[in-house]
């Protein structure tokens, strides 16, 4: 089996801690990925949320490298930013052996979860039957929600295979 080869994480030592520096170059491999190419997962094209942009960056763009429950007051998250290469070798390369890809409902949202579980990190997509929404992306910090993912994709499986 041929190793699933990630980017190499971008840090904010790498701009000196420059974080102005830093957020720019993180949302230029943001803008390359997904903005400037049109990358698709499992054939259905990738559209991005882009409204209501903020300091002229798409939305989908803070859900990636933002995190808070109130989107107003969404916060950088350095996890989050150091991995933004990570989503589309991931979307692209869903069906490889190392990532666990499920189906699950939030509301009525359509929900497609795609788990690398040695990285800790998870992207989530939005089936919106024409296109693949990119939700949301982020490294997991915590084994017990690691534990949560895994159980639910077991759970999945059991049902698609029964």
């Amino acid at each position: 089996m041929e190793e699933l080869v990630l980017p190499d994480l971008i840090t904010l030592e790498e701009f000196e801690g420059n974080f102005a520096d830093f957020f720019e170059a993180v949302y230029q491999i943001f803008k390359n990925d997904f903005v400037d190419s049109k990358p698709s997962f499992q054939g259905k094209r990738l559209r991005l949320k882009c409204h209501p942009y903020v300091d002229g960056k798409e939305y989908t763009f803070y859900h990636f490298t933002h995190d808070g429950d109130i989107e107003i007051e969404r916060l950088p998250n350095l996890r989050r930013m150091e991995r933004i290469g990570y989503p589309r070798p991931i979307i692209e390369s869903s069906e490889h052996p190392s990532l666990k890809v499920w189906r699950n409902k939030r509301g009525t949202k359509d929900r497609i979860l795609i788990l690398h579980e040695e990285e800790r990190y998870l992207v989530i997509l939005e089936d919106r039957r024409d296109y693949i929404l990119p939700w949301t992306a982020y490294y997991i910090e915590h084994q017990n929600k690691i534990n949560r993912l895994i159980l639910e994709y077991e759970t999945f499986i059991k049902t698609e295979t029964a």
